[in-house]
């Protein structure tokens, strides 16, 4: 990971140059480069086995740095039409997301639908799209950089730096941006699987909770238990964690939408979601 980042920081000075850094023909070239480099190699180590949080909240930290702008966000994408923003310097990214989603228009939608970056100039004159300009230039913001994030496997979001001035991103920020979102999604993706997997085991974990207490309350086998469980997630159209759960936490299984009547319940099942004696009474007394 690091390797990639030293390749890619390199490949900058051959890029032309608006304004801003100077990669090519100023002598300091070498020590900048050298510069970014590092950061770029301990921005790696940084992200290595980390929280799906803490490697945005670090992407983030390190683009504010890197790039200079006044502002940065990372947005999350759900399926094909939700995106949420998954966190920010400044809350004022949020609104300016949620001004995407309401509109259905701007460099995040255009990214995530057919681009790999943006950059948006100047809100005041933008064109592409007028009625998210119009809003984002109310807001106080004049230029944007987006970036996608992305693996081989998955698109995840976007990376998204913000300015006060105009004109503030260049080709070369583009590239430290797309170099940041692809070290981004690569350590999204390994910390998604590792959550995952804890949770998989949790939730193993879990499901063998419920089924010891159902075995000894009610001396049934482990097969057995197992299948009251997934009898009753079934029924009440409920992850089989979520039963597993209220079992361990309340010692009774959900009674919605299971009918009283049916052969097909265990002698626990019934006993299990039948009321308390005193409810019982109750019950019988009103009748």
């Amino acid at each position: 990971m690091a390797t990639h980042a030293v390749d890619a920081v390199g490949s900058l000075g051959k890029q032309p140059r608006g304004h801003g850094r100077e990669w090519g023909g100023d002598p300091s070239v070498g020590t900048e480069r050298d510069r970014y480099a590092e950061e770029f190699a301990e921005l790696a180590l940084a992200l290595h086995d980390v929280t799906v949080e803490e490697t945005v909240e670090k992407v983030l930290e390190f683009t504010l740095k890197a790039i200079g702008c006044d502002f940065a966000g990372v947005i999350f994408v759900h399926g094909r039409n939700l995106i949420e923003t998954a966190a920010a310097t400044d809350p004022i990214v949020a609104k300016l997301d949620a001004v995407q989603m309401e509109l259905g228009e701007g460099p995040d939608v255009s990214v995530l639908e057919n681009r790999l970056s943006v950059i948006v100039s100047d809100t005041r004159v933008e064109s592409r799209w007028p009625n998210w300009g119009a809003r984002v230039y109310d807001a106080g913001i004049r230029s944007l950089l987006s970036v996608r994030m992305y693996t081989d496997d998955e698109t995840m979001g976007t990376l998204n730096a913000y300015s006060r001035k105009p004109d503030a991103f260049d080709i070369d920020d583009q590239a430290v941006a797309h170099i940041l979102a692809r070290h981004a999604a690569v350590a999204l993706g390994n910390a998604r699987k590792i959550e995952n997997l804890w949770l998989a085991v949790d939730a193993r974990k879990r499901i063998g909770q419920a089924q010891g207490i159902l075995m000894e309350r009610f001396d049934l086998t482990a097969d057995q238990a197992f299948a009251v469980l997934l009898r009753y997630s079934q029924d009440n159209n409920v992850k089989l964690r979520t039963v597993a759960d209220r079992l361990v936490e309340t010692r009774e299984l959900p009674m919605a939408s299971v009918p009283r009547a049916t052969t097909a319940r265990s002698d626990a099942e019934n006993r299990l979601a039948a009321p308390p004696a005193d409810e019982a009474d109750a019950q019988s007394a009103e009748a």
